[in-house]
């Protein structure tokens, strides 16, 4: 199985990389996870200009075939035994490989959006998107956990 994340940025806090390393550790007994990171747009350029580019990137990483999920705050609010449901539906699908898209600070561009399989909103709160990484994470590792009856899910 394989789990990819296509996020704008590159991580800047040791403590952020150190609990995103962990949770690439704890999935490796799941899927192999790959972490492709694009340039981020300057927040000098206008929104729709630094979102297209992004996009551009972005969509440049997503082959034909992929399932995709965005995080997009727009999207459906589900629990982690939903999650998990999906994502066990989604490996099925996509051939057991998933993308999962974060956006940048801007959010996504609609066409990243308009590609997604699944917009999935991971609270009303407002998350860095490099926190978000960690979160995804953490809740696919507690999906998989979910699908397969073990202990961790309380």
């Amino acid at each position: 199985m394989r789990l990819r994340l296509i996020c704008p940025g590159k991580i800047k806090e040791s403590w952020l990389e150190s609990g995103i390393s962990e949770y690439v550790k704890r999935l490796s007994k799941y899927c192999s996870v790959d972490i492709v990171e694009v340039a981020d747009s300057p927040d000098s350029l206008p929104v729709e200009r630094a979102l297209a580019a992004e996009g551009d990137l972005i969509l440049s990483r997503i082959n034909t075939g992929d399932i995709v999920w965005v995080m997009d705050l727009h999207g459906k609010l589900m629990t982690s035994e939903e999650i998990s449901e999906i994502l066990t539906d989604d490996m099925e699908r996509g051939g057991a490989s998933l993308t999962v898209v974060i956006g940048g600070s801007n959010g996504l561009d609609p066409r990243v959006t308009a590609r997604a399989n699944r917009r999935i909103c991971l609270g009303k709160v407002t998350l860095t998107h490099q926190m978000t990484r960690l979160i995804v994470l953490e809740q696919i590792y507690r999906g998989f956990k979910i699908a397969r009856g073990e202990k961790y899910h309380k």
